[in-house]
């Protein structure tokens, strides 16, 4: 059962983020989007209707939510959401299910997405920073997400933990 906006729904409601390396057209993102409302408002996990939503975002995101204090959701009725996403894909040409790139926002403010080798690379060049934007497509819940989880700078992510400590410590200049 499709509900309303995610920013409506408890901080608690569980969430999902998928992210296609290439901007969906138009048509893309409404065929897919089409498809993820079709599956939202026949979504059941042990008969009981689901009650969840979805956002798109920035031509590259999909956010889907599952307000478990209404219906929790289970390991099927899980799996049925990704069984659909894995048929979007098929049928648009897309990727939506590949948790592997980094995605951030480069010098210019434009969302990028590299492997995490050339994220490191980046790292240790100095190219991305502690202040780069990056997107934890890992945050699990809507409040997470209202409260900045989602994008924010990379010291205030896994990514600071993982990429940050790449580079060398600054030279002190001599006095």
């Amino acid at each position: 059962m499709k509900a309303g906006p995610l920013n409506q729904f408890p901080d608690d409601a569980r969430l999902w983020v998928f992210a296609s390396p290439a901007a969906l057209s138009e048509s893309q993102s409404t065929a897919l989007l089409a498809r993820v409302d079709s599956f939202l408002d026949q979504w059941h996990a042990h008969g009981a209707a689901v009650v969840g939503a979805r956002d798109w975002r920035n031509e590259h995101f999909l956010l889907v939510a599952s307000d478990e204090r209404a219906t929790g959701v289970s390991g099927c009725s899980i799996d049925s959401l990704y069984l659909t996403l894995k048929q979007a894909e098929s049928e648009l040409g897309v990727t939506l299910l590949d948790s592997s790139p980094v995605w951030y926002r480069d010098a210019a403010g434009e969302i990028a997405n590299v492997p995490r080798t050339e994220f490191r690379r980046l790292a240790k060049e100095g190219a991305v920073d502690e202040d780069t934007i990056v997107f934890d497509n890992t945050v699990n819940t809507v409040g997470a997400l209202l409260a900045g989880g989602w994008e924010r700078p990379m010291r205030d992510s896994w990514h600071g933990k993982a990429f940050s400590a790449l580079r060398p410590p600054p030279v002190e200049q001599a006095r």
